[in-house]
Order: C-alpha cells, then sequence, then structure tokens
C-alpha cells in the first residue's frame, strides 16, 4: 500500500487525463439540477398528517448509488492516466587506485618551522587527502629508525584516519630510515590489483640507518611498478626545534637537512614526483596536486524502472459501478 501513497516516485505516463476530471463537477450539477426539476408535486392542505411520517433506510441511503458512479468515474480517471511509481538504481564502475602514505615519525619532526609542528601538519593535510579519495583504498606506513604498518590499505577511512591521529614522533627506535619506509609502503602494495600503486613519502631528514638501503628499496618499488611521490618537509636553512634541558625543553635553531637528491631520484625513476613543502600551505597544496595527477576514474549509470499502479484503481472503478448498479436493480428498484 505504501507504494500507492509514495508520491514522490510516483509519475503519470498519461496525465492529460485529468483534464476529464471537469466532468465531475458538471455530472453532479446536472444530477441535482435533474432531481430538482423531477420531483413530483403534491398539493395538500395540511402537513401535519406526514410530519411524523419517517423516511425508509432504502430512501435515506439511495443517494449513495450516485456517489458510487461519482467515485468510479474518479478511479477510471486516475487508472486512464497511468500512475507508475520509479526507481533509480546506480551502478559506480569504479578504477581504484591503492594508495600507501610513508611519514617520517622522527624527533626532527616536531620541528615547530611549520605550525604547530612537522608531524601534526603532516597528519592534518594527509586526513584532508584521505577525504577527497573515497573510492581509493589507502594505507598507512609510518618510520624513523625503522618501519611500521600502521594501516594497511583499506577502503575504511574512518578506521585510517582514528589511526593516523594516534601516530606520534617517540613511537619508533629514532632515526631516518627512508629505506625501510619505501620498502615497507611498496611490501604493501606489491599484491596489489589496482590499475595504478601509488606511493607518498614524507620525510624531514637524510637516511642514517636502516636494514634495507634506499637504493635497494627503489629497485623493489620499480619491480613492482608503484609511483612514488616524495615529499621534502622543513624549511630552508634552520628551523626551531624543542630539545630538552636540565631547564625543561628549550627551542633551539638547527640547521634543516633533507636528502633531495634522493628524494628527486626515487620520484623521478618510478614515475613520480619530488616536492618541497616549506610551510603549511606549501603542504597542502603538495596534496593537492598529487590528488589531482592521481584522478580515479568513476562511471555511474542510472537505470530508471518504472511499475504499473493503475491496476487497482481500474479494479475498484469497475467493482464500485458493477455494485452501484446491482443495488440499483435490485435493493432499491421499487424505490422513486
Amino acid at each position: 500500500m505504501s507504494k500507492y501513497l509514495d508520491f514522490e516516485h510516483m509519475s503519470f505516463l498519461h496525465p492529460w487525463f485529468f483534464g476529464l476530471l471537469l466532468l465531475v463537477p458538471v455530472m453532479i450539477w446536472w444530477h441535482y439540477r435533474k432531481k430538482n426539476h423531477d420531483r413530483p408535486a403534491i398539493r395538500l392542505t395540511t402537513l401535519s398528517g406526514i410530519k411524523e411520517v419517517k423516511p425508509s433506510w432504502k430512501v435515506v441511503l439511495r443517494p449513495i448509488l450516485f456517489w458510487f458512479r461519482v467515485i468510479s468515474l474518479i478511479l477510471l480517471i486516475v487508472a486512464l492516466a497511468r500512475p507508475q511509481s520509479s526507481s533509480v538504481t546506480e551502478s559506480i564502475d569504479s578504477e581504484g587506485i591503492d594508495i600507501v602514505m610513508s611519514i617520517d615519525v622522527s624527533g626532527s619532526m616536531l620541528a615547530q618551522d611549520l605550525k604547530p609542528n612537522r608531524i601534526q601538519a603532516a597528519k592534518k593535510v594527509a586526513e584532508d587527502f584521505i577525504d577527497q579519495r573515497p573510492t581509493d583504498r589507502v594505507g598507512l606506513v609510518i618510520f624513523a629508525g625503522e618501519s611500521f604498518t600502521q594501516v594497511p590499505i583499506t577502503i575504511d577511512h574512518n578506521v585510517l584516519k582514528e589511526q593516523l591521529n594516534k601516530i606520534k614522533s617517540g613511537v619508533l627506535v629514532d632515526g631516518t630510515a627512508i629505506g625501510m619506509g619505501l620498502a615497507t609502503g611498496v611490501n604493501r602494495l606489491r599484491a596489489s590489483k589496482a590499475k595504478s600503486r601509488v606511493l607518498i613519502l614524507l620525510t624531514d631528514g637524510v637516511n642514517n640507518t636502516g636494514l634495507i638501503d634506499p637504493s635497494t628499496a627503489l629497485e623493489i618499488a620499480k619491480r613492482y611498478n608503484v609511483r612514488v611521490y616524495t615529499i621534502g618537509v622543513g624549511s630552508k636553512g634552520q628551523a626551531p626545534y624543542p630539545v630538552q634541558t636540565p631547564f625543561g625543553t628549550q627551542t633551539q635553531m638547527m640547521p634543516v637537512q633533507i636528502d633531495e637528491a634522493l628524494l628527486k631520484k626515487i620520484a623521478t625513476e618510478t614515475g613520480g614526483k619530488y616536492y618541497r613543502a616549506t610551510s603549511n600551505t606549501s603542504l597542502k597544496e603538495v596534496y593537492k596536486e598529487i590528488d589531482q595527477l592521481e584522478k580515479t576514474k568513476i562511471e555511474v549509470s542510472s537505470y530508471k524502472q518504472y511499475a504499473e499502479l493503475f491496476h487497482p484503481f481500474a479494479l475498484l472503478a469497475i467493482i464500485l459501478l458493477v455494485l452501484e448498479m446491482g443495488l440499483r436493480y435490485t435493493v432499491f428498484k421499487s424505490v422513486t
């Protein structure tokens, strides 16, 4: 029954038939005009003799026959207009991309040349980037002196963002193992069946530790056709670093050292691109450009299905007409 009351998804194939509804008031007017014109007149000297006479139930109910005919006409007009319910089915064909973000969480990522610091700025833009990739699977790797898979590639972006917000400096042995961060990210993508496999590697330092050399990790990335975008984050020259002293945490200016030559080589040889982000704004622009370069192809096909709803209206109209005619020539036949 609800589908007959769902006016939002109801349409009419022949709506011009509703013009016939103009016949309804004409029909009502003609009926009562004819009834009054044909009413017999009897001359009486007084009404006292018939005041106490009550009309029979047949006389009282006979007008219902006319309204049966009116309602059946309205229902027939609605049926002729061909009411239909429509439903839309969407088929989404997504040519997905699998992406792994490998983020440096070494102690130097606490530098405050980006606000409030490099690691917090990196987390914020990474979260915004994830929101722009609703149909892609995304994973998260963190590295310092060693590397760790925080989240395998997944379409559950809520879980991904929860884990992203939990990362912080100090959870891993300190150092900058770029080779390890690259190799772990590639390892997460090597079994991917996606048409495009992308790794975004963000660091602020120079490779100084790790069990896997960056050159070896690069060869692995090339072997599995993983495109790597590298980001060197940090201002040029010097940057304020928080340093623990006997008097508490103090801020000291320290030189910024980023192995740009290595990051450029990794990006170039895998078909990616190297970026330098020196501020929150430029880091945001970097991820925005990567988002534009790695566009996911999405095709949405809509199918509209119609279901005929005129049958109940036509059936009810016929029932009322048959009922009206049957009562007129049986129960109410003797009523004049």
